[in-house]
């Protein structure tokens, strides 16, 4: 398989030697595009001042402009670059120097959500720092000091857990205290499922907790999923993995025509009740990530599911609309519909009445975010490599 001069960044040794059927190299050269595009794209996002990303790219009628700086999405496209770069790919930002930066002030994170996210980074450049990460953060005493924490939030326990988990897969010498962390963090997300495949936002404290507890957004469920997928092989926790599995078969359940990734799902039946929006990010990003994780655990292929939601950014979609403007290096982050009608749809679903969504009401936004590209290069960037279980989604 030749590459062209614009697929000349992901270009790999293993790649000219494969024989791919049309099918596969069409999806192989899509793959190799929106990888290309994001590495471009989070190149223009980069602030060299800072050695941060932006928070935002938004479309204006003269060009395209970055918007703020965000920790947060620093430290998730640094994980998307790394992935790159550990595949054989070469950007033009210095991810050591980038991930320094962030180390000097570890204390500027405010919440278990990034500290989690930062000793996940830790494990994947430097595992090494990882500890001094943990002691400079009081990551023991994290759970009684961050709002997060305290509403026990599924999204945010869910990074702390993976990044827990991957730390003790390394720490042998302090695995027995990491294995007592995790173990209570992973007890805190078990608190949130509602025992029909889907997890709630928050746990059950309040009035508004208590609702909040009962829907659970999609990120409420893919980052569990890929937690518990790495926890259960970790500490060989059979629980874990029948959750996650359960969990990643009711999102599949629910999928839409079209390879949609739905917003909102009731924890408390299972069922999906809110449609829109539905974001770029979780078509090529977060969903291919937890069910690649989820199929290495669980053995259970979900390469299907995986290739439909692709095709949604593609233009197979309720618009047919692409949602990938390569002259911008953008994929538009989402459809949307206008809360006050998106909140109708999810009431009526609520009492399991019609929820058709009129397409007319529909609109695109023409944003797009550094995560977005930083798990989109974790999930897909080494996705060509023939010995990665990756490969799956070749069948």
């Amino acid at each position: 398989m030749q590459l062209n001069k614009a697929d000349s960044k992901i270009n790999r040794s293993n790649q000219s030697s494969m024989v791919l059927s049309n099918e596969t190299q069409e999806l192989r050269s899509f793959l190799i595009k929106i990888i290309n595009l994001s590495i471009n794209g989070l190149e223009k996002m980069f602030d060299v001042k800072s050695h941060l990303f932006c928070f935002r790219a938004k479309r204006s009628e003269d060009g395209v402009h970055n918007e703020g700086l965000s920790l947060r999405y620093t430290i998730i496209s640094l994980m998307g670059l790394h992935k790159f770069e550990s595949c054989g790919g070469k950007s033009n930002i210095n991810i050591r120097k980038a991930f320094s930066y962030i180390l000097e002030k570890p204390d500027r994170l405010d919440n278990i959500g990034d500290v989690g996210l930062l000793l996940w980074l830790c494990f994947l450049i430097e595992p090494t720092e990882a500890g001094y990460v943990f002691k400079k953060l009081r990551v023991k005493s994290l759970m009684n000091r961050y709002k997060d924490a305290i509403e026990g939030r599924t999204m945010e326990l869910s990074w702390l857990l993976t990044g827990l988990t991957y730390l003790a897969s390394y720490e042998t010498k302090n695995i027995k205290e990491l294995k007592s962390l995790a173990e209570g963090i992973y007890e805190k997300i078990l608190n949130n499922y509602g025992g029909h495949g889907i997890f709630g936002h928050v746990k059950k404290s309040s009035y508004s907790g208590f609702f909040r507890s009962r829907i659970g957004s999609f990120a409420d469920q893919v980052y569990p999923i890929y937690a518990l997928s790495m926890y259960s092989g970790v500490f060989r926790d059979q629980k874990a993995i029948e959750i996650g599995l359960k969990c990643g078969e009711s999102i599949c359940r629910s999928q839409g025509e079209f390879g949609q990734w739905w917003w909102h799902y009731d924890a408390s039946s299972g069922r999906m009740i809110g449609k829109y929006p539905v974001f770029s990010v979780h078509q090529d990003g977060m969903a291919p990530m937890a069910l690649f994780a989820l199929g290495k655990a669980s053995g259970k292929d979900f390469s299907n599911y995986i290739k439909k939601g692709l095709n949604w950014i593609a233009g197979n979609n309720e618009l047919n609309v692409n949602m990938i403007d390569e002259s911008r290096n953008a994929i538009w982050r989402s459809m949307y519909l206008k809360k006050t009608i998106a909140y109708r749809y999810e009431l009526l679903s609520l009492f399991n009445l019609n929820t058709q969504v009129d397409n007319r009401n529909l609109s695109v936004l023409y944003e797009f975010r550094p995560y977005h590209f930083g798990w989109l290069l974790y999930a897909l960037c080494d996705i060509s490599d023939t010995k990665n279980e990756r490969s799956l989604i070749f069948k």
